[in-house]
């Protein structure tokens, strides 16, 4: 197929308008070389972790996929992109009309909360959350503090124009996008019988350390058994993808895959390079990634 090319990887991290802990839009340009390096361009990409939905939205637009399926487990996360699917223009509208000060700040921190809210209005105040708190992270404070005295606005993040075309953009392939709010596992499972038009899951679970500190859902050690648990038991036609923060748990429990480990720019609270692994299912291959790479499960 004729894919169209993307000059850099940063050209494949900004088509999202949600921020998200761990930036993975970062990835972007590799699960697309991945794609490429085993056939798996045109088709059907999963993402059961998709939160800012970084890299499945930058497939879709780049060509390496025809078709993108979204999960997000978080009713907050779930509602802010039925939002941008089913009442763009209403959206659109909320982020035009609504000032970025910090008295909508704690309205919308009301609404996160406020079980009554419509779904129209949770997405609105989870994206508003979204681009006002620290680093993107959902239970966080505001970007320069409640007293606005950091040398960062609550504003810093939140260029109206350029995250009103992003969503615009997004919109506009609507039908080819697949939304769901369903558990990962369970999502997996149902759509691993479509082998003919499902060419990669990428998963990026919660990480196993400091999770309950980023994400709205996050993992105990046993829901991480179980996910390794059913990667292992898929039809071995199904071609997957994993990244994991660094820990030896996470790589005894992928032992049987072939994986690497990497290091990674996080911006979550301060600036600051952590170790990440990726694994691969039986039988892919596995390109290079630019900077610091190390092997892991050679042998699987």
């Amino acid at each position: 197929m004729d894919v169209q090319r993307k000059k850099t990887s940063a050209e494949h991290s900004f088509h999202t308008p949600l921020r998200y802990p761990g930036g993975k839009g970062k990835l972007a340009r590799y699960v697309a070389n991945v794609m490429e390096e085993n056939g798996l361009c045109g088709g059907t990409y999963v993402e059961p972790y998709a939160g800012g939905a970084a890299v499945a939205v930058s497939l879709l637009l780049s060509g390496h996929a025809r078709r993108i399926h979204i999960n997000d487990l978080s009713p907050q996360v779930h509602a802010f992109w039925r939002a941008v699917l089913d009442e763009t223009e209403e959206l659109l509208a909320l982020i035009h009309d609504t000032p970025v000060t910090m008295a909508n700040w704690k309205k919308m921190r009301g609404v996160f909360s406020d079980a009554e809210a419509s779904p129209l209005e949770l997405g609105f105040a989870t994206f508003f959350l979204n681009r006002t708190n620290r680093s993107g992270i959902l239970k966080a404070g505001v970007i320069g503090g409640k007293d606005q005295s950091g040398p960062w606005k609550l504003d810093a993040r939140y260029n109206k124009h350029d995250l009103a075309r992003r969503i615009k953009t997004i919109a506009d392939k609507r039908s080819a996008i697949h939304l769901h709010c369903k558990d990962a596992r369970q999502l997996v499972n149902r759509l691993a019988p479509q082998i003919a038009e499902l060419n990669l899951v990428y998963l990026d679970p919660p990480y196993f350390q400091k999770g309950q500190d980023l994400y709205l859902n996050f993992y105990e050690e046993d829901d991480h058994a179980k996910l390794a648990s059913t990667l292992t038991c898929l039809p071995s036609r199904v071609r997957w993808m994993l990244s994991y923060d660094a820990h030896p748990r996470i790589a005894s429990l992928y032992k049987k895959f072939k994986g690497f480990e990497y290091t990674l720019n996080y911006t979550a609270q301060d600036r600051t390079r952590g170790r990440e692994l990726i694994f691969f299912s039986r039988g892919m291959r596995i390109p290079k990634l630019a900077g610091s790479m190390r092997a892991v499960n050679e042998a699987a």
